[in-house]
């Protein structure tokens, strides 16, 4: 009988197992698959996330179910988020509270705001991409692993310049120290168990994917090979712990790679990558200018549908579909408060969405987007974030609110709100 009954448990065990594994986002067919259909959509950013779940500093838990409830009813499912940030608070232009204080020391109430989060976004069907890494200094990164691995203090690009900051950074490419305190931190999340829902991570269906950085770059061609055989050996360790979901980069594209289609060929192809990415900023890049914003939105568009075509045919070539998983278009006139003008956004979001819906139709490559940011409830305070201040979609090192799609935009939501109607029914 107790033969049996042993058999019995682990027959259901094995049959819960594969419950799980069903529910989890897979990526085959050169689509994306949830619950047996195709998955397309539109999403957001939602990088601050893990705080405003957690009960410490920055944390508002009635803010962030409210607001999940808010994108739940535009349609929107789908959230890239920020695992947690790096290093010691109180440095201008980071975010904080942050996770890591010290390689291997955690901030425990920024892993309760992870796990609530991830329990909340569960409970509305939603699923996120969780981000482990920063070639940026806003969250810690790059320059958090190289100042620990004996590198020197990393320069701050407020007051160095960004010139500084990147020069400095390119030594992540090949610093094995650095990636090997990269990698235990990895270890530890990803061998996390939800302490609000008893699941772990890696049987977790609200985790679409692990994604080894925010726009990792080389900041070097000479660190280019270094920078493909580190990306490499990230994704591998991540397929180790987590054979389930996805794995994903978290690159610009070309623009991530020092401009070479063949290096993002080379970081895109390697067997452990799910899907390929790309990020998009016209204003950034100079396809826009600031006196001429509406003005220059024809080319900022044929611009944008030659970069995502380039890498579309990349992504042909490797049978991977494409997100573009960050993508903004500044306020009217450079402002950035709620309530004000976003005649310029509402038509390049208009475009981009319908790049992806026309690509869907067709059972294309390009199988979403999510747009750059979430701002909600938020009211900017101060033109860059200070401690105190609530959390927009933009960092703390850019103007707040300048990139954000606040709950007041109503005409913004309007249009996100079609197009994610428009995607869900494509089958």
């Amino acid at each position: 009988m107790k033969v049996i009954y042993k058999s019995l448990i682990a027959l259901i065990l094995f049959m819960m197992g594969i419950s799980v594994q069903a529910q989890i986002i897979t990526c085959h067919d050169n689509k994306f698959w949830r619950g047996g259909k195709p998955y397309y959509f539109v999403g957001t950013n939602l990088w601050y996330g893990a705080i405003l779940g957690s009960l410490g500093q920055g944390g508002d838990r009635v803010r962030l179910c409210k607001e999940l409830d808010q994108m739940k009813k535009v349609g929107i499912n789908n959230l890239r988020i920020l695992v947690g940030s790096d290093g010691t608070s109180g440095i201008k232009t980071k975010v904080e509270p942050t996770l890591q204080i010290a390689p291997g020391v955690y901030n425990d109430t920024i892993l309760a705001g992870l796990d609530y989060l991830l329990k909340e976004m569960a409970e509305r069907k939603m699923v996120a991409v969780l981000y482990l890494n920063n070639s940026w200094e806003w969250s810690g990164g790059y320059g958090f692993y190289l100042e620990y691995a004996g590198a020197g203090k990393a320069p701050r690009p407020d007051e160095d310049g960004y010139p500084a900051y990147m020069n400095f950074a390119a030594q992540f490419a090949s610093n094995e120290k650095a990636h090997q305190l990269f990698y235990e931190y990895v270890r530890f999340i990803i061998g996390r168990t939800n302490r609000y829902t008893g699941k772990r991570y890696i049987d977790d269906p609200a985790i679409m994917s692990w994604q080894i950085g925010n726009e990792p770059r080389a900041f070097s061609k000479d660190a280019l090979p270094a920078f493909v055989k580190w990306l490499s050996e990230a994704s591998a360790l991540i397929h180790s712990l987590d054979p389930h979901h996805l794995i994903s980069i978290g690159s610009e594209g070309a623009w991530g790679c020092e401009g070479d289609y063949a290096t993002y060929k080379k970081i895109c192809a390697d067997k452990n990558i799910s899907y390929c990415n790309v990020h998009l900023w016209p204003y950034n890049w100079g396809w826009a200018k600031a006196d001429s914003l509406i003005a220059n939105l024809p080319r900022a568009c044929a611009n944008t549908r030659d970069y995502i075509g380039r890498h579309l045919a990349v992504c042909k070539k490797l049978g991977k579909p494409l997100v573009m998983e960050e993508f903004g278009y500044p306020r009217d006139s450079l402002r950035n408060a709620p309530g004000t003008p976003t005649t310029g956004r509402d038509r390049y979001y208009k475009y981009v969405f319908e790049l992806v819906r026309d690509n869907a139709v067709k059972g294309g490559l390009f199988a979403g987007c999510n747009f750059w940011g979430w701002g909600g409830e938020a009211i900017p305070r101060h033109k860059q974030w200070i401690p105190g201040d609530p959390y927009t979609g933009d960092p703390a090192q850019e103007a707040q609110g300048l990139n954000s799609v606040f709950s007041s935009d109503k005409s913004t939501l309007m249009i996100i709100r079609k197009y994610c109607k428009i995607l869900s029914s494509v089958q």
